[in-house]
This record gives structure tokens, C-alpha cells and sequence, in this order.
């Protein structure tokens, strides 16, 4: 690769330390738009001389500068520039002296003792998260872990990761002001979903990490726990990382599809469609078929999901429409939105026997 050849989204994302998903959410915020966007599929793409500010960019959120400080700092000439970090991070001392001394006259109120890192992030977006990625837990008694939600923090971002096997959800959030070291963690599924309720009409949530739980403490001093298990999670990482070329993108409008997939009365559903169409019918092949305008661009094909799998994961999809990366019809797919990337789920396919419709084989 030459230096004026641009990058896909994946290869600049290694090259600057920045994941996929901040980089779609540094474009949807106006900070690092990308060098070229496909019209049809939304694919970005990025040019060498991008590289420098997405390191910059990186280094200043991992000194928590808000969002809109880090635009004066790339609009400010050099001096300016430095006089702005600065003062930010002189602000930051400030606070943290602050709220230490303030922490410390709280816990000799209460008693108590120890100190645990602490991250800040707004209730109703982590209640969304939750909810969205507590749709892709499984109930294996076998492997209790998959029952959870694997949790990384990693300086301001934090990602939360569900899977049952077949499928699989992430979601991404940027906390609010200065972030503790490198934590990760399973939680619990179930106590993590009803502390969703909880927390969805604060706007502040302090999340306190320790290694048998995670505290989440809201207004009027009141906490919720939820345990951590001590499960290793799957190496979820290395299949994401293992995942082949996409062959096919689909945009098609979220409403539509799920009104779709709504009415399909079978455990299977299958997609197939070209150029501007897209057709949804019951796995079944004399099934009637939903036609969808959409934006097609490669060679589709059939490809079959289990309906139980496949609805969930559109629905759980951010904004108005939803893009579908086909990488073969016994490839993962991946289900995210077309305008954000900060919620992506990865959807194993299902090959259906056509001797006996009524036998379906997912392929893990």
C-alpha cells in the first residue's frame, strides 16, 4: 500500500489505535470525517495524511478533552494549541483534587474504606447499551459465561459484548471525564438488565469497577451491584479479527424490514435481492416474499437466518436504516447501523435442508 492509496476503515483503525467504532462516532461528530464515503454502502475510507490526526485525536481523548475542545485545538495555530491542553489539563487536576477531598470527607462520613477506579457515563445511554446487547445472551447451562455481559473498559472507552454462540452484540460508549485504568469483567446478565431500569432517568451514573462487583451509584446516594463472574469470557476478539472481505452490502430502511420479518412464520427467514431490491420471505421455499426497496452493492444471493436471531438484531439496530456486510451465505454477517457505528451485532447464518424444511443447521 502507497501513501496516497486509501485505507479501509479497518486497516486505519490499526495504524492509528482508534477502533472501528470511534472512528464512525469521531466522523459523526464532525472531528475525523473520512477521505471518501461509498454513496451506496457508506463504506469509509481514510488517506494517509489522516493519520496524524487520528493519533492526536486518540491522545487527547485519553486526556478526556471534551469533544468540542478538541475542535478548537485542531482549528488553533501551534502556540494556541498547547496553551489550550494546558488549561485542560490544569482543569483536570483541579476537579480530581476536588472530588478526592470530597470522597474522602464522604467515606469518613459513611465509614467506609479502600479506594475503587471510577467511571462516569449517562444513564439513559447506558441503559440503551444494556438492553441492546442483553438481546444477544444465551441460557447454555454449559457454558454459564455466554449468560452474561463482558465488559471492557479502556481509558474512556467502554465497550459491552453479549453472545450466544450464533450471534454476537457490541456496543461502544465514551464515559465522561477522566476514565481509571484498563478493567474488564462478566456481569451478570440478569442483575445488569433490571439495574438498566434503574439508572435510564439519571443523568449521571458513577460506575465503580472491583473485581467481585460493579457499583452503580445514582442520585440521593442511592447504589445498585451486580456481580461479576468469575468466568472467562470466549475469545470473541480473535473472530472479529478473523472476519473475511465483505462481499456484499445491503442498506435497507429499519421499519421496513423488521414490518418483514413480523410477519414470517417460520423458524427460518431468508434474505436474497439485487440492484435496488430487497426480498424477505419464510425459509420455506414457496413462501411468500416481502419486496424492500434498498441500496444493493455486490452480488447478494440467498442467505437464510434463524428468525429468533435475525429480528432482534435489526430491531436492537440504531437510526433509520440498517446495513447488512454479507460475507457468503455460511459466512458472519454483520447487522449495525448505517449512520453509527457504535452498536454492531455479528449474525452466524442457517443453512436450511431442503430435503426437510422443518430441519434447520446453524453453523457456529
Amino acid at each position: 500500500m502507497t501513501e496516497t492509496e486509501l485505507m479501509p476503515i479497518g486497516v486505519f483503525a490499526r495504524r492509528t489505535g482508534l477502533t472501528a467504532s470511534a472512528l464512525r462516532f469521531y466522523d459523526d461528530a464532525g472531528l475525523l470525517p473520512p477521505a471518501d464515503v461509498d454513496p451506496h454502502s457508506g463504506y469509509r475510507r481514510y488517506g494517509h495524511d489522516q493519520i496524524h490526526r487520528a493519533k492526536l485525536l486518540r491522545e487527547l481523548r485519553e486526556i478526556s478533552m471534551p469533544l468540542t475542545a478538541i475542535q478548537e485545538v485542531f482549528d488553533a495555530p501551534p502556540e494556541e494549541a498547547g496553551a489550550l491542553i494546558d488549561a485542560h489539563a490544569a482543569g483536570i487536576a483541579a476537579d480530581a483534587r476536588a472530588a478526592q477531598a470530597r470522597a474522602a470527607a464522604i467515606k469518613d462520613h459513611l465509614g467506609a474504606s479502600g479506594k475503587r477506579p471510577t467511571l462516569h457515563l449517562r444513564g439513559p445511554v447506558l441503559a440503551e447499551a444494556i438492553e441492546q446487547v442483553f438481546t444477544a445472551t444465551g441460557r447454555t447451562p454449559d457454558h454459564p459465561a455466554l449468560s452474561g455481559v463482558y465488559v471492557r473498559v479502556d481509558h474512556a472507552e467502554v465497550s459491552l459484548t453479549a453472545t450466544d454462540r450464533y450471534r454476537l452484540t457490541r456496543r461502544t460508549l465514551i464515559a465522561a471525564g477522566p476514565s481509571p485504568q484498563p478493567w474488564s469483567g462478566v456481569l451478570d446478565g440478569e442483575q445488569l438488565r433490571w439495574i438498566s431500569h434503574e439508572v435510564r432517568h439519571n443523568l449521571d451514573v458513577a460506575v465503580e469497577l472491583d473485581d467481585a462487583e460493579v457499583t452503580f451509584r445514582v442520585s440521593e446516594g442511592r447504589r445498585f451491584s451486580c456481580r461479576v463472574i468469575g468466568i472467562e469470557y470466549p475469545d470473541f476478539q480473535l473472530m472479529l479479527d478473523s472476519l473475511s472481505e465483505v462481499r456484499c452490502r445491503v442498506v435497507v430502511p429499519k421499519h421496513l424490514l423488521l414490518r418483514a420479518l413480523e410477519s414470517v412464520a417460520h423458524q427460518a427467514t431468508t434474505l436474497s435481492g439485487s440492484d435496488d431490491l430487497l426480498m424477505v420471505r419464510d425459509g420455506e421455499t414457496t413462501g411468500h416474499a416481502h419486496r424492500i426497496g434498498a441500496e444493493i452493492a455486490g452480488r447478494m444471493g440467498e442467505i437464510s437466518f434463524a428468525t429468533t436471531q435475525l429480528f432482534p438484531a435489526v430491531s436492537s439496530a440504531i437510526g433509520p436504516d440498517v446495513v447488512l456486510e454479507l460475507r457468503g451465505k455460511d459466512q458472519p454477517v454483520t447487522v449495525r447501523s448505517a449512520d453509527r457505528g457504535d452498536l454492531t451485532t455479528v449474525l452466524m447464518p442457517t443453512l436450511i435442508d431442503l430435503n426437510n424444511e422443518s430441519e434447520e443447521k446453524t453453523h457456529a
